[in-house]
């Protein structure tokens, strides 16, 4: 079976400090997210347990009904327990400003990010507004109800 997507169109803005950098682009056929790439000027190191704003260079203009999730790189997270912080990061429709990733160092040694290195993932994906309807103080019952945070068990 053969699953066609249409592409959403994004503009794109690329900053002075992100000139000679390749835009974000698809590593396989099959990757659900573009790479982002650091835009540092020099090389920042994070120490264990520290964490950094990281220029990605770029800014985007989403259509209405779209958000960007910025997510951690699982090669980063395994090798080096570098993590995106506030994982998945959301770039709303309406901002405009330049897309950063807060990365954390999560991990025992000292990481330092070059300029040009991929350091995370941005997935673009839509977005379902919600209505609230109030029901007073009685939801509709499930099997499960109110158990949560563990309460399926490990198995």
């Amino acid at each position: 079976m053969t699953i066609v997507t249409v592409p959403v169109a994004v503009p794109v803005q690329r900053l002075d400090h992100a000139a000679d950098l390749p835009l974000p682009r698809y590593q396989t056929p099959g990757s659900a997210g573009v790479d982002l790439l650091a835009a540092v000027t020099e090389p920042l190191t994070l120490a264990p347990g520290a964490r950094a704003l990281v220029p990605t260079g770029i800014c985007i203009a989403l259509p209405p009904g779209y958000e960007a999730q910025v997510r951690p790189r699982s090669g980063l997270a395994l090798k080096h327990g570098v993590t995106v912080l506030n994982a998945p990061g959301t770039v709303d429709s309406d901002y405009r400003g330049e897309v950063g990733v807060i990365l954390a160092n999560l991990g025992a040694e000292p990481f330092t990010i070059e300029r040009g290195e991929r350091v995370a993932q941005l997935v673009v994906a839509p977005v379902t507004r919600i209505v609230w309807q109030s029901v007073g103080s009685a939801l509709p019952e499930t099997g499960r109800g109110a158990g949560g945070f563990g309460s399926t068990g490990k198995k």
